[in-house]
């Protein structure tokens, strides 16, 4: 089964299959194929013993020895690119790589929501750049525990999806690409489930 995992991982036929159903599900909801607006994230995870020290990091925030997983979804949560780096890579700086690439793939993003680890230079660079809004979502001081900050949940809830995976739980990846690509393939099979669902629903009788 890794086999050919990995074949379609090198061939590319993982994203591809990703990239048309995410497009199918966007379509059952009523939205165009190509998204105009995102949200970006980080989510620091453990790291296994297969990850070599060379392809690992510190997250000196959250106090994990690990990797990073950064995501880009539309306003449903689903996922629009994915980039795995050691856990010491900061937010700003995995923007610089991940965004370019969404914009290039995605003609019609002009928005993107983030948190304040994206504050600085990368609003202006991005504007000027890519001529993406960064529209910064701020935490409250005055909030003590958990609040759900408008469009920036949405995300965390793709993070939460992809926790319902054993293979995510950390990163057991040797290649930061075979991580993308699992998270790709996490992604795939909650679309497949969520169209399962739609096609399964009755049909409401014509009016009498």
């Amino acid at each position: 089964m890794y086999a050919f995992f990995a074949r379609w991982r090198d061939t590319g036929l993982v994203a591809e299959l990703h990239e048309r159903l995410r497009e199918s599900v966007r379509r059952a909801e009523g939205r165009r194929p190509e998204p105009s607006a995102a949200v970006v994230d980080s989510q620091s995870v453990k790291a296994d013993a297969t990850v070599a020290h060379t392809a690992r990091g510190f997250d000196a925030g959250k106090r994990i020895n690990g990797r990073k997983r950064h995501l880009l979804t539309d306003t449903l949560g689903l996922l629009l690119a994915v980039l795995v780096t050691p856990a010491s890579t900061t937010d700003r700086d995995a923007a610089r790589v991940l965004l370019p690439a969404a914009k290039n793939h995605f003609r019609r993003l002009a928005r993107v929501w983030a948190d304040g680890g994206y504050t600085g230079h990368l609003t202006d660079w991005t504007a000027q750049q890519l001529g993406v809004v960064l529209d910064i979502v701020r935490r409250s001081d005055d909030v003590q525990g958990f609040q759900a900050l408008p469009r920036r949940w949405v995300v965390e809830r793709s993070f939460a999806w992809l926790l319902r995976s054993r293979r995510l739980v950390r990163d057991y990846e040797r290649r930061t690409e075979t991580s993308e690509a699992v998270v790709l393939w996490s992604m795939t099979v909650l679309m497949s489930r969520r169209l399962a669902v739609r096609h399964q629903e009755p049909v409401p009788a014509p009016a009498a």
